[in-house]
């Protein structure tokens, strides 16, 4: 079972920080892997609850945890978390918690659509030039929407007999 915690250690410890190698931990993914997990539910673990554990486990002037002192962070939760079972039982329950679960990102942000936003936004309302820079659906068109293409092929704009020279009749 701590193989399967290992994983999720290591999951939500590189969550959100390119630098990290996945050994240790900061604080800020420790909270987010309880409530993810549902280790805090409010009620026995709260987030000061977990806060203080994880000051506890942690070297005297380290900012991270390692797995090892995550582990000893989920015995004193467990005992938080399941009242009245012994150490191991707890333990064991916290994993299974922990099991498969990946950091969430549901929700995280979100477009906004107050006040003028709504207007400003919607493309079907664009009228002249800035109406080219988006298809039907109103998904941008990049670069070509910007840049108006030149036409290179030596007629006068809006010449009508373009392309004819070498069709010339005799």
């Amino acid at each position: 079972m701590a193989s399967e915690a290992a994983k999720t250690f290591q999951r939500f410890a590189v969550f959100g920080d390119t630098s990290s190698s996945g050994n240790e931990m900061n604080n800020k993914n420790f909270s987010k892997l309880c409530k993810d997990c549902g280790i805090m539910d409010g009620k026995m673990v709260t987030s000061t609850d977990v806060d203080i554990v994880f000051s506890k486990v942690k070297a005297k002037n380290a900012r991270t945890i390692t797995f090892q002192q995550f582990q000893e962070a989920m015995k004193e939760l467990g005992q938080k978390r399941f009242k009245g079972k012994n150490p191991d039982e707890a333990l064991e329950d916290i994993y299974k918690l922990m099991d498969g679960k990946d950091p969430a990102t549901t929700g995280v942000t979100k477009a906004t659509t107050v006040g003028g936003v709504s207007r400003l936004t919607d493309t079907s309302k664009y009228t002249g030039s800035h109406k080219e820079r988006f298809d039907e659906s109103g998904k941008g068109k990049g670069l070509a929407g910007r840049e108006e293409v030149t036409d290179n092929s030596g007629y006068v704009s809006g010449y009508k007999g373009a392309g004819t020279y070498d069709k010339k009749k005799e």
